[in-house]
């Protein structure tokens, strides 16, 4: 199974981007997915969480600024970025709660991570 990050770039501030992510592979079913993100110098942090029904969870500084979003049918996740400002800067990373066969059980991927870069 791989995840392919997608969709990351340079933005001035007030800009917005759209990340995608997609799995491949053998996938039985796809639970949860999420964007987490790493500055440069800090820990790596949860940005938003969708489960498989499509509830979502958002961290904080996201504002109602970010929307997390999926297509089950692409097993893809989706993120739209608006407003975004010079503290969105990092390498964004999803991640997808996988089962691969009808009898195996969740393992939890991560894609390589795109990188977003905000700046005038």
């Amino acid at each position: 199974v791989q995840l392919q990050a997608s969709g990351g770039g340079l933005v001035q501030p007030g800009g917005s981007l759209r990340l995608s992510c997609a799995a491949s592979g053998p996938i039985y079913s796809i639970n949860a997915m999420s964007w987490y993100r790493q500055a440069p110098g800090k820990q790596r942090e949860l940005v938003a969480y969708i489960t498989s029904g499509g509830a979502t969870t958002y961290a904080d500084f996201t504002k109602g600024r970010f929307t997390i979003s999926r297509d089950n049918a692409k097993n893809t996740v989706y993120l739209q970025m608006n407003s975004l400002n010079l503290e969105d800067t990092a390498v964004f990373y999803c991640n997808a709660a996988i089962r691969r066969g009808f009898a195996d059980s969740v393992t939890v991927y991560w894609g390589r991570g795109t990188l977003v870069t905000v700046s005038s």
